[in-house]
């Protein structure tokens, strides 16, 4: 019988995966071999084509992507009928005592992992490291796309009242109410109308949309798919950072997929409505993540940004009304459709609902990217679920958001974690990137670093940013070899104003943050190199 709704139409897909499934014959053992841009580091590849060419007739090898543990990679785990065991930091040289385990049984042994997974709570991150994302059978037996035939199934403004009823902000940064902007597209006149997934993430310290990409690349394209259909739009584009090779080649692979099995292109699921999806390579830079710099790229610009307004939801990507939305929102929103907004608002604290992925370095443990719920403490995520500083060693201060925020002290740990500003002096989530400091580092060096890094990447456009960053740097340099002076700080507060003040977008309002917080938090180690006793 030919389906009627989107919700037929995919039934018809999943019942086509399981049937493909089960005539592939597979072994009863299923081992997982993950292969992210952190693992591929450390050799996960060549471990995935040695188990792969070795296995028995009673396993198969799927390659998936890093479920944020960095700190075990490569990760491989062997699921079977008895249970599953995980092998941590192997190398090629352990295929055999992987595959001995099928034979011998299976030891469901967790550990230090599970103290790493026990205290998050995983919407956007779910799947990862456990579903090929290469795979899109993987995904739609495991309910893939369901969230995106419910919306299909309803209007357009349904689905915007739906996500504005969960209270998902966008979670590249700026956290603007996601449905806002779709509603914003779809109310303007001008066609045709555009998404673009903002997938750049050029900062130093943020590495959680690349696991997105390579291991839940269907998701983020179901998510889009939502989106576009309550915008309006029928054309979208992913912008993957032009160093992003693993991230760019699964995106591509995903898209291919769904177009093959009517997911994308003209009437998905059935409905009236069609999406088209093509992969764009970032222009290069940590300016490229801001939206209008990012669409002049796309045009064949410089990478500059515009002057706002008018803002990109009426007048983005050729002068036409463009959603721009990063894939961590994104990934949200199917779960959202497909579970409803009250399951997505219960989670987090007051008024700040849903998740947060934070990438996780530094001075810790457990290095990673790491989900938790809005309201979660900096001590929690740094202690219970990073395992605190190596032994001997003591976090002295956090660099919290990227060069684009600010620094704070240890005794600011108990802050929990929300959208925007966590502390007046300039400190904010932002991207949501998180290094701990010990006292190995000093932290004047790791201002300096963050401050130089704006400076670099700064497009030079307008002249607050081009001239007063390189300054910035200049009078640190002088407070770190202790030739400064007291005016020395009074030309650094106001230059990190003006240069907050004054410039023409993000990249420059926020370059004061790592100033005006570390004059905040530790003006006794400023006072020192200013020769201030």
């Amino acid at each position: 019988m030919t389906p009627t709704s989107a919700v037929e139409a995919l039934g018809v897909l999943r019942r086509s995966a399981q049937e493909r499934r089960q005539s592939e014959a597979r072994g009863e053992f299923r081992v997982v071999v993950q292969v992210g841009h952190c693992s591929q580091s450390v050799g996960a590849a060549d471990i995935a084509q040695t188990l792969a060419s070795s296995a028995p007739d009673n396993a198969y090898v799927v390659i998936a992507g890093c479920d944020g543990a960095c700190f075990e990679a490569p990760r491989v785990i062997v699921t079977g009928p008895s249970g599953s065991q995980r092998f941590d930091r192997v190398s090629p040289n352990d295929a055999d005592r992987i595959l001995a385990a099928i034979d011998g049984g299976l030891d469901d042994d967790y550990e230090e992992a599970e103290d790493f997974f026990a205290r998050q709570r995983r919407v956007a991150m779910q799947d990862c490291g456990r579903l090929d994302g290469s795979d899109i059978d993987d995904y739609l037996i495991e309910s893939g796309y369901q969230g995106l035939a419910k919306a299909l199934d309803s209007t357009a403004e349904d689905v915007i009242e739906e996500v504005k009823a969960s209270g998902l902000r966008g979670r590249g940064g700026a956290y603007f109410p996601a449905a806002l902007k779709w509603e914003g597209v779809r109310n303007q006149e001008a066609r045709p109308a555009y998404l673009v997934v903002n997938s750049e993430e050029g900062e130093p310290g943020i590495f959680k949309d690349r696991h997105l990409m390579e291991g839940v690349p269907h998701r983020i394209i179901e998510g889009a798919a939502i989106a576009a259909y309550a915008a309006g739009a029928q054309q979208a584009y992913i912008y993957v950072n032009a160093e992003a090779e693993l991230s760019a080649e699964r995106m591509q692979t995903a898209a291919s997929q769904a177009y093959d099995r009517g997911l994308l292109g003209e009437n998905v699921l059935v409905s009236d409505f069609s999406l088209n999806v093509e992969i764009r390579r970032g222009a290069g830079g940590y300016v490229c993540g801001e939206e209008t710099t990012l669409l002049d790229t796309m045009e064949g610009y410089r990478r500059e940004p515009r002057l706002k307004p008018p803002y990109p939801t009426e007048a983005g990507l050729f002068g036409k009304p463009t959603v721009i939305n990063n894939p961590e929102t994104l990934v949200s929103v199917p779960y959202i459709l497909a579970n409803g907004a009250k399951a997505f608002s219960e989670i987090g604290s007051d008024g700040d609902s849903g998740t947060k992925l934070i990438s996780l370095s530094g001075s810790v443990n457990r290095p990673g990217v790491v989900e938790v719920p809005m309201g979660t403490t900096l001590r929690q995520i740094v202690d219970d679920i990073g395992g605190g500083p190596p032994s001997g060693r003591t976090v002295t201060a956090l660099a919290v958001g990227g060069p684009s925020s600010g620094v704070f002290p240890a005794s600011m740990l108990d802050t929990p974690i929300k959208p925007g500003m966590l502390h007046e002096s300039g400190v904010m989530l932002g991207a949501g990137g998180v290094i701990a400091l010990d006292d190995r580092t000093e932290v004047l060096d790791a201002v300096r670093k963050l401050a130089a890094y704006n400076a670099d990447e700064s497009c030079g456009k307008c002249t607050p940013c081009r001239e007063g960053t390189p300054r910035i740097v200049e009078v640190i340099d002088r407070l770190r070899s202790g030739d400064g002076s007291p005016q020395d700080l009074d030309e650094l507060r106001y230059l990190a104003d003006v240069v907050g003040a004054a410039s023409l977008c993000g990249l420059g309002q926020a370059a004061g943050g790592p100033i005006t917080s570390a004059l905040h938090f530790f003006p006794t180690r400023f006072a020192r190199g200013a020769g201030v006793s």
